[in-house]
């Protein structure tokens, strides 16, 4: 079998090497237990305007006890003394371990290896101890430990990134997001700030009497949205299965089961394109409401959005945040937001009459003045995805305040209620709003369609367009049109992107940089296109 590269390293074999004699010292590398009595963060933070003792009085243990455990990331010796710092998720700490005070665990006796030579000579970067001792302060005043028992937790035995320079290769980062988290601690910030955001949302939840529940990842018949499933092979019941591209179908049979609020934060998998907004595998958050409709949902909206800021910076007020332009702009998401129609949005800020425009025209329009190459445009047939292609190309850029953009063509999506103006239900409009923030769609929401007789037209309508070709199509599930027949109440319902919400809130660009694991590019399959030039 062969062996991973690093194994030739010199490093490697170095450490290797040092593990070997560590054991032989009679030292365990990989102990089962450390239990410390502090975070490093929080240890810090405690004592950070306080007095705790000298140099002498932590030799003599009249200083505050402590035991905490984390990374090594430096270390120096300096004399009689070693001076050390260990970090652990936003924390760190410096550490002074003593020729003549600090043990080590372990450790023989009558080794001709002494304590101070131990952790002078066998200890490494990137290896995880953990420490008992006395705080005190240095003479420049920074917080330290004062070491009388050191206990090696894990030896490493691959290097960390360059101090310095860190991980600067994006692809790096993010194929080994570990040494990613080790070397920059902002990177460790946003994606403890992700989880955050996520408690915060359901909190939000629960206080409005939402309940959340799980739904299935394998589904016999994919939809819920316009999108190209994953495919995948049962062996116990030899079918083919899909990965689920939408929460919304079993969460509206539990709307109809009974359940009035209810909600999921789940994953979502779509076989698309890879950019800065869009992954393959993300996070959605779905919600429904029985006896709401779109308005209700966009008030509901609003409120979460505020709640979540006010909680985590205290103001609506985000600062700085790029678009996909890279132009900065100062977001606020104070409510109301403005709420304005599809087609009004094509007027106001692209000067197109879509009224007085015939589906040639827009074809004419989007082959002069956008970037769509021809043959995608000639395949959209219908007057409803046209006006939506306009919108994308003209509109979306623009949005970059909060904005709702409302009433829908009915083409755009097969499971939104037509529109409560009866002229506006005779031109095919429906009650459908996406939220748009730095030009980027942040949630889509509906008054949800309960009629089951045009629900079953609009899902054959799909299923014609997927046998037709339209590999984002939806088939027609019989299970959910069964539960729309039993009876479903005036429902509301919204989906949020929750890698999307993460970008804004953590002022990231890439979604790639809110997911721990993006997907990327097989190692062996890059560097053959590569070699190929």
């Amino acid at each position: 079998m062969s062996h991973p590269e690093y194994f030739s390293f010199d490093e490697f074999k170095v450490r290797k090497a040092k593990l070997d004699e560590i054991r032989q010292l009679g030292v365990n590398p990989y102990p089962h237990h450390f239990v410390p009595t502090d975070k490093l963060k929080a240890l810090s933070d405690r004592y950070s305007d306080k007095e705790v003792g000298t140099y002498e009085e932590a030799m003599e243990k009249k200083t505050p006890p402590v035991i905490v455990a984390g990374r090594l990331v430096l270390h120096r010796a300096m004399g009689k003394n070693i001076f050390a710092q260990i970090q652990e998720e936003l924390g760190h700490i410096q550490l002074m371990f003593n020729r003549d005070l600090t043990k080590v665990t372990g450790l023989n006796e009558n080794s001709e290896v002494t304590n101070h030579k131990f952790i002078e000579k066998k200890l490494d970067l990137g290896d995880i101890i953990g420490v008992e001792g006395h705080l005190f302060r240095t003479q420049k005043g920074e917080l330290t430990v004062m070491v009388h028992q050191m206990t090696l937790l894990t030896k490493s035995l691959l290097p960390l990134p360059d101090k310095h320079s860190g991980l600067k290769d994006k692809e790096t980062r993010y194929r080994k997001r570990h040494l990613d988290l080790i070397s920059s601690p902002e990177v460790m910030a946003t994606f403890i700030l992700r989880s955050k955001i996520i408690s915060l949302m359901r909190t939000f939840f629960e206080q409005e009497d939402f309940i959340e529940f799980e739904t299935p990842v394998l589904e016999r018949v994919y939809g819920g949205a316009q999108a190209k499933p994953f495919t995948t092979h049962l062996n116990a019941l030899h079918q083919d299965m899909f990965l689920r591209i939408s929460l919304e179908l079993p969460l509206k049979k539990l709307i109809v089961g009974g359940f009035n609020r209810v909600y999921q934060i789940g994953k979502d998998f779509r076989n698309e394109g890879i950019d800065h907004t869009h992954n393959p595998e993300f996070t959605m958050v779905e919600f429904y409401a029985a006896y709401w409709d779109y308005n209700d949902q966009k008030r509901f909206t609003e409120r979460l959005f505020e709640y979540i800021a006010l909680q985590l910076f205290g103001t609506t007020k985000l600062g700085l945040r790029k678009d996909k332009h890279g132009k900065e702009h100062e977001i606020d998401l104070k409510a109301p937001w403005p709420a304005i129609s599809m087609f009004d949005a094509i007027h106001k800020f692209g000067g197109y009459k879509i009224d007085e425009m015939s589906d040639a025209e827009m074809r004419t329009t989007l082959k002069e003045k956008s970037s769509l190459p021809h043959d995608k445009i000639n395949e959209i047939t219908e007057r409803g995805l046209l006006v939506q292609k306009m919108f994308e190309e003209f509109v979306e850029r623009h949005l970059i305040q909060p904005h709702f953009i409302i009433d829908h063509p009915i083409e755009t999506t097969p499971l939104c209620k037509l529109h409560r103006d009866p002229k506006l239900a005779k031109d095919g409009i429906v009650e459908r709003f996406e939220l748009f923030i730095l030009g980027t769609e942040f949630c889509n929401a509906y008054t949800e369609l309960n009629d089951p007789e045009l629900q079953r037209d609009l899902l054959e309508r799909q299923q014609r367009m997927l046998e037709a070709g339209d590999e984002e199509a939806n088939p027609i599930d019989e299970e959910f049109l069964e539960a729309i027949y039993q009876g479903m109440p005036p429902t509301g319902g919204n989906g949020i992107g929750i890698d999307r919400l993460v970008m804004l809130f953590t002022n990231q660009t890439s979604i790639r940089d809110v997911i721990f694991f993006p997907l990327m590019k097989d190692h062996q399959e890059q560097a053959l296109e590569e070699s190929r030039g």
